[in-house]
Order: structure tokens, then sequence, then C-alpha cells
């Protein structure tokens, strides 16, 4: 069972946390308030479960990668703890619960889902083919966005672009934060990434995303007139940020690794800004 549960991630919740964040971004969002009870339940769950199937397809993927890299070379399928037949079980399971969950909303998003699944399956493998690896997670995590539009409004509108937007580029940030822990195992192996793709630049890139970040959250304020709290939360943000930069000088793995995770933090403050604006 705790093979199971390491290779579903389930022992590592931050992944979970970092999906469900611009889910609840767009709930919210979209509902100008409280979302529906039953889109909320459906949405966390359908977030879990999709998240959960995204680390067993990775794995599957990189089965054969993990082995040469420290952080992972005792992940399930590389020690063959699990077997690739089972672990291709579990996900075709954990994708058709997904898709009866989304089957409980409406039709456009249920077509929207088809792309969303196509995403989470097939960017494990672009870290063969592009340095961009980290921009299609980002779309497949982009995706809850309008997901979450159309489940609760039955459209998609302009305004919903601006948070898939903000998405994409917050994955970029911390992904590529992700992608540095490992960065020296990875040019060995010939994976690629974005890491790998800014080089020494790395930290003026991150930089630059982060400005670009702060733009659009400002842009999603003003489109969905939002109340003043909301940008006290992007002050809180921009400190968050700061903290990721003096991480990212120690030039170190570890600290690489823990501005991953501190990414956390900036997911629950838009939240928690977007919350407090739209039910006051």
């Amino acid at each position: 069972m705790n093979a199971y549960i390491s290779l579903m991630r389930l022992n590592k919740p931050i992944g979970i946390l970092l999906l469900l964040w611009p889910t609840y971004w767009a709930l919210f969002l979209s509902a100008n308030g409280w979302p529906d009870i039953d889109l909320l339940v459906i949405f966390t769950l359908g977030v879990i479960i999709m998240r959960t199937a995204g680390c067993i397809i990775n794995d599957y993927a990189d089965r054969n990668i993990d082995k040469h890299i420290a952080r992972t070379q005792d992940r399930p399928l590389t020690t063959g703890e699990i077997s690739t037949k089972k672990a291709l079980l579990l996900f075709s399971l954990l994708i058709v619960i997904a898709f009866c969950l989304v089957l409980l909303t409406n039709t456009l998003t249920v077509q929207l889902s088809i792309v969303a699944v196509a995403l989470a399956t097939i960017y494990p493998f672009t870290k063969r083919w592009t340095h961009l690896p980290q921009l299609v997670l980002g779309a497949a995590f982009g995706m809850s966005v309008p997901m979450a539009f159309s489940a609760q409004t039955g459209l998609i509108p302009y305004s919903a672009g601006l948070v898939f937007l903000a998405t994409i580029v917050w994955t970029l940030i911390y992904d590529t934060l992700y992608a540095m822990a490992d960065r020296d195992e990875d040019l060995k192996i010939g994976v690629k990434s974005t890491a790998i793709l800014f080089a020494k630049y790395d930290q003026i890139a991150i930089t630059l995303l982060q400005i670009l970040l702060i733009i659009i959250f400002i842009a999603i304020g003003k489109t969905f007139n939002l109340d003043l709290i909301y940008y006290f939360s992007l002050i809180i943000i921009t400190f968050f940020m700061i903290y990721h930069q003096l991480l990212m000088k120690k030039r170190q793995k570890s600290a690489y690794f823990k501005a991953f995770i501190n990414n956390n933090f900036i997911g629950i403050s838009a939240f928690v800004g977007i919350l407090l604006s739209v039910i006051s």
C-alpha cells in the first residue's frame, strides 16, 4: 500500500495544492462569490484524482530515467516494486473516475476535460524533445481554469484567459525551480527543461516571469473589480517572490527545492485575496 501511496504522491500533497489554488481562483472568480457547492466538491476531487493520475503517467514515462537521479531512484516503478501494467491500470481507473465526475457538469466542460487529459498524458514525454515541458505542464494545470468557468457559468469569458495565463506563468516559475534542483543530472542523461534552457540566466528569467505574474494578477484584479484586500495579497506575494530570489542566490539544490515548495504560499495568498474580495 505504501508503494501505491508513493506512486500517487499522496504522501507529498504539495503537487495537489499547487494545482488546487488556480482551480479555486477560477471557481470563485467565475461565481463572483461562493461557487455552487457541488462544483466545489467535483473540482476538488477532480484535482486530487488528476494530480495522482498525472504522477503515475509521469513515473511511467520516466521509469528508466529516474534511476539515474538521486531524488527519484527509489520510486516504485523504478525499483520494480509496482509493475508498469499495474501502474497503467491504476492510471486508467483514475481517469475513468475523473471523467465520471466531469460528466456531472455540462457538455462544454466535458469537452475541455478531454484536452486536459491529453495534455496531462503527453507532458512527461515532452522532456525528450523540447526544453519547454514546463510550458506544457502549465497548460495542463491551467485547463482547470476554463473548465471551472464553463462549469459555473456555461461559457468561457475572455477574462478567464487572464487566470489561465497566470496559471501558466506561475507553473513556469515553480516548475523551473523544481527542475533547477535536478539540472546537473538531467544534463547527463539528456532530459530537457526550462532550467537547462535558461542556464546561467535562470534567476533573471524567473525574475522576469515573477514580474509578469504580478502584472497579470493586477490585470485580474482590475478585470474582475476586486477589492483593496486583493491588492494587499499581491504585496504579500511580492515578498514571497523576493524570498525565493534570496534562496536562488544560494545556488544549492535544497534551496531551489525550498523555493519550489514555498510557492504554495503564493497560490494560497492569491486565493485568500480573491475569496475575501468576492464574498465581501
